[in-house]
């Protein structure tokens, strides 16, 4: 018998550090959309990971992968060239219309990766004073959580009491391209953007709005910097969200999904310009394309361009928006609005957030709140129309739970 789960948490919270506060479940196996507590009770997965799993937990072409490599050869460092690396690069280049991969492990190294490529370009050749280089962000981002990124995050929870903080960038409201416009100097190297912002709510910009930061970023040679990390590998029903507005960046940065929830790993894209002005020494990393890691990566592509997989993001994406929606006019109580993307999901609640992922957990459904009281909604990518059915009734006992709630409050 496995310890009680109050005892797993209690661990947790005696020898590790507070900086999660986890619904009390506590899981122990996953398969395809589900995964399984320590009393056996089967959950319906609507979080992914943060779409690190989007194709599912354990798949098991991911899994029979990593095995076969972790048999053979797992971590050389990049002293030495492995037998994977190269196949990782031509791959993921191929697929992008990329001409440098630069691998790293986390999505906040590769951000961090990117600011320092984009700021050595700016000076070895857009030709900006050294230690002048701005670069322009916006209002409500999530790019991860090291030193240098919560320094231009307006998120005071975020930030707050770990400064001081490196100067250099700028920040802008979100979605507004005139302020994009009125921000850019001679200083300008790069504008650092999620095509949606995740964890400020799901919060999709305007149409047009890339297309146009695009020109801007053209007209005034500065970089296009999209973090796909969350939205990029099928998550908005296509390659890169930035498709959607038929655009390209000029610097694309991939993690999570890459990793196909096995092993940390990501990616900064870019041109010959900007990864072209790093030299052997000024940048690396141990375990940044190491062969395990890459093995996991290419058998996470195989996946993903499987005929039909972009197809069929797109038509449960669809289904499901359609069945949000009508929970949310049965219950105009406790439910809001629905916005997103592909499955990335966002469902507005009156109710307190919280309360909805406590009662959605009641019903088997494992989900998160983000930005201003919105409950997440991002099943795997493999999800089934059944299983978005199924994931709309728990939606609606939940409701129904929480609206049988209020009424007795109002009553009492």
């Amino acid at each position: 018998m496995p310890p009680p789960v109050t005892d797993f948490i209690a661990r947790e919270a005696r020898f590790g550090a507070q900086n999660y506060a986890p619904l009390g479940v506590v899981l122990t196996r996953g398969e395809g959309v589900w995964v399984w507590d320590t009393d056996g009770r089967r959950y319906l997965d609507c979080l992914s990971a943060y779409s690190a799993v989007n194709q599912g937990h354990c798949h098991p072409k991911i899994l029979a992968a990593m095995m076969e490599q972790a048999g053979r050869l797992t971590l050389t460092s990049r002293a030495f060239h492995n037998d994977q690396l190269a196949l990782f690069y031509e791959e993921l280049a191929d697929l992008t219309g990329s001409h440098k991969v630069l691998p790293m492990n986390s999505g906040a190294e590769a951000v961090e990766s990117a600011i320092k490529a984009v700021r050595k370009w700016g000076y070895e050749v857009k030709g900006v004073p050294d230690g002048q280089a701005e670069i322009i962000v916006c209002a409500n981002n999530f790019h991860g959580r090291t030193l240098g990124i919560v320094g231009f995050s307006t998120d005071p929870e975020t930030h707050g009491h770990f400064g001081p903080f490196a100067p250099g960038f700028k920040i802008i409201p979100f979605g507004d391209a005139a302020e994009l416009e009125a921000a850019i100097t001679p200083d300008t190297v790069a504008f650092l953007v999620e095509p949606i912002q995740g964890e400020a709510g799901v919060i999709i910009p305007p149409a047009g709005y890339f297309t146009k930061v695009r020109q801007l970023c053209t007209a005034n040679n500065l970089m296009l910097v999209l973090d796909e990390i969350q939205t990029g590998l099928g998550r908005t029903g296509k390659l890169l969200a930035e498709q959607h507005e038929g655009i390209e960046a000029d610097v694309t940065l991939l993690g999570k999904a890459l990793s196909g929830g096995f092993y940390p790993v990501s990616a900064v894209l870019s041109n010959n310009e900007v990864l072209g002005t790093l030299r052997p020494g000024q940048h690396g990393s141990t375990f940044g394309g190491n062969p395990l890691a890459v093995a996991a990566a290419n058998a996470v592509l195989d996946v993903m361009l499987k005929p039909g997989f972009f197809d069929h993001v797109q038509k449960m994406s669809l289904l499901l928006k359609q069945k949000l929606a009508s929970v949310v006019d049965r219950y105009p109580a406790v439910l809001a609005d629905v916005r997103g993307e592909g499955l990335l999901i966002g469902v507005k609640a009156v109710v307190p957030s919280g309360d909805l992922v406590a009662a959605l957990r009641h019903e088997k459904l494992l989900t998160v709140g983000a930005g201003d009281n919105v409950v997440r909604f991002l099943p795997p990518l493999i999800v089934t129309e059944a299983e978005i059915e199924d994931s709309v009734v728990r939606l609606e006992r939940a409701c129904a739970a929480l609206s049988s709630s209020q009424t007795k409050r109002a009553a009492s």
